[in-house]
């Protein structure tokens, strides 16, 4: 499974959840961290839980692995490692505060099939 397979199966897990704006962004000529960023959020921190929650789940059971979950206890800002991917679920308030999308505005948008 290539990369953007997996991008589409978190955007799937996000969109199950109901993440909000879910966008995906090509790291490759911006960045040396990672290849691809996923970004969406919730409205309440149970919300952001459940987004993250289900990314993991999805991504076991594909037996794709986490490297790193950090922030699920304080579920304002959780970030999910999958090395070539990192997905970004963020509460509303933060996301709006942080702003990768603006930060990383070089780097262009994957296109996802979800509801948005």
């Amino acid at each position: 499974m290539d990369n953007k397979e997996i991008i589409q199966l978190i955007a799937n897990a996000c969109d199950d959840k109901r993440a909000e704006d879910i966008v995906a962004l090509d790291m490759q000529d911006v960045s040396l961290m990672t290849d691809y960023f996923l970004i969406c959020h919730g409205s309440n921190e149970r919300q952001v839980q459940a987004i993250a929650r289900s990314i993991k789940d999805s991504m076991e059971e594909e037996d794709i692995i986490i490297n790193r979950l950090e922030g699920y206890e304080q579920a304002r800002w959780i970030l999910v490692d999958l090395g070539d991917i990192v997905c970004h679920v963020f509460h509303k308030e933060e996301r709006s505060y942080y702003n990768l999308e603006r930060l990383w505005g070089d780097a262009s948008k994957v296109e996802l099939s979800v509801g948005q």
